[in-house]
């Protein structure tokens, strides 16, 4: 039957549609309850926890086959993507690099492209992990490993999403969290600083425009 899901840290619509057993997170977001919810996050990649969504149920459907024969039915869910670009201190892609992407269970390896992007297909439920990126193909001792946390990129109007972006971006501010302290200010300020924003440390719209720009997303 159809019910209210409090969204969790971690989790994306894509998880909580496999969660549900749905054909696609779609089935969620456009659902005509959550319309409220579809103008609040107009990204649907970017949901936060404490969200409300209504769930429908899952639609029953049927097909006709023989009785006097052993059938398979195969339930086919949409993909689910990653899309991670690495770049060095001076915002250049490091392209060609090889990289394990370890998700779960899962282990996905590879090299980034010319652009230093890694996207491949992941389980809709994959969360937690490590990246590992050896920089140099010749020089296979310097790897470079990040914690990989899928679904905990807020949105950049809470304060622990501007602090994901910001430490994803380097500029570190310590825990991504919803507290304001002199860290996440610093950080703040330096951003500012080096996108030749006004600089007064306070996340606005300017600025927030500036970090969704630069860590596109």
């Amino acid at each position: 039957m159809p019910t209210t899901h409090t969204v969790a840290p971690g989790e994306c619509l894509s998880s909580i549609a496999y969660h549900y057993k749905l054909a696609s997170w779609q089935v969620i977001y456009d659902d005509p309850h959550n319309a409220d919810f579809k103008t609040k996050r107009p990204n649907p990649n970017l949901i936060y926890a404490g969200d409300e969504l209504y769930v429908p149920d899952v639609e029953p459907r049927s097909e006709d086959v023989p009785a006097d024969s052993r059938h398979i039915f195969v339930v086919s869910f949409p993909p689910t993507y990653i899309n991670i670009r690495v770049q060095d201190l001076d915002e250049q892609p490091i392209g060609g690099a090889p990289y394990e992407l370890k998700l779960d269970a899962v282990t996905l390896t590879g090299n980034t492209d010319d652009d230093g992007w890694i996207r491949s297909k992941i389980p809709a439920w994959a969360e937690l992990g490590t990246l590992k990126v050896w920089p140099n193909p010749d020089d296979l001792d310097t790897v470079i490993e990040w914690e990989a946390k899928l679904g905990h990129l807020d949105p950049v109007e809470e304060t622990s999403g501007v602090k994901g972006r910001l430490n994803n971006l380097g500029y570190a501010c310590g825990d991504i969290n919803d507290v304001e302290d002199d860290d996440c200010t610093n950080a703040v300020i330096q951003f500012q600083t080096d996108y030749d924003l006004t600089v007064d440390g306070i996340v606005g719209p300017q600025t927030q425009g500036a970090l969704v720009k630069a860590h596109q997303v």
